[in-house]
């Protein structure tokens, strides 16, 4: 797996490295001390892991992460401070280690990691499988309440940490689930990864706009009149994506 650690302090990179040695399939291509650093190695090395630490001059991590987002690999923050886990779930990280960092826990977290690796591998390789359409039905349960909702319902999927909410009518339930699972089942030619944080129903884009940086903002109809209409930003890079599959 190629690697890169991040991380504003050059003993905890070089602690970390040394560390990382017992771990052979864990290449280290490159380190950064600071985010500018490392949006230009993670573009020139496209790395399948990161080690990054968050608070660093400048940028931070999750900082970082947002800037990124189009191409984020698998990520293990690495930190002294234990008041970010919550948020760092929330950007889909694997795993969270606490400085100074302890090998048992190392060796989880790596472990995750090559277990997700292989996970999306066989998926993407896999002929067989089989998409959820706008057509199918799927149960969700939140709390003591359930639907049995059709996908073409939905017409939005909204990362919140661990969990989806999906946005249907006026629900707005969520789903014990990360967002780049679920991506990996739904049919792509109806539903689009807009960003890091949400996944559209293409039958439900309204109004599409120009955004900021090369991006686009797209409006989707409400679910009831009652309902706001949702307004989501597709990233540049996305952007690029999804004017070529919207295109004739």
């Amino acid at each position: 797996m190629k690697t890169i650690i991040i991380d504003d302090e050059r003993l905890a990179r070089n602690e970390l490295k040394r560390l990382l040695e017992d771990f052979p399939k864990i290449n280290v291509v490159a380190e950064a001390a600071n985010a500018d650093e490392a949006i230009e190695l993670i573009d020139e090395h496209q790395p399948d892991l990161l080690f990054l630490d968050i608070q660093m001059p400048g940028k931070n991590g999750f900082e970082l992460l947002e800037i990124i987002e189009d191409r984020v690999p698998e990520v293990i923050f690495t930190t002294a401070y234990d008041e970010y886990a919550l948020k760092a779930f929330e950007y889909n990280a694997l795993d969270y280690l606490m400085k100074p960092i302890d090998s048992s826990r190392l060796a989880e977290a790596i472990t995750k990691v090559e277990a997700e690796i292989k996970r999306t591998e066989r998926l993407s390789s896999d002929p067989n499988v089989q998409y959820l359409t706008e057509n199918d039905q799927v149960f969700v349960k939140d709390g003591e309440k359930c639907w049995f909702v059709k996908l073409g319902k939905v017409r939005l999927f909204e990362s919140m940490g661990n969990y989806v909410r999906l946005h249907f009518e006026d629900q707005k339930p969520m789903i014990l689930k990360s967002l780049n699972s679920l991506e990996e089942r739904l049919d792509p030619k109806s539903f689009f990864r807009a960003n890091r944080k949400h996944i559209i129903n293409l039958q439900w884009v309204e109004k599409i706009e120009p955004w900021f940086s090369g991006g686009l903002l797209v409006t989707l109809k409400g679910g009831e009149k009652s309902t706001p209409l949702e307004k989501i930003e597709i990233s540049r890079r996305q952007a690029i994506k999804f004017k070529d599959l919207m295109s004739l």
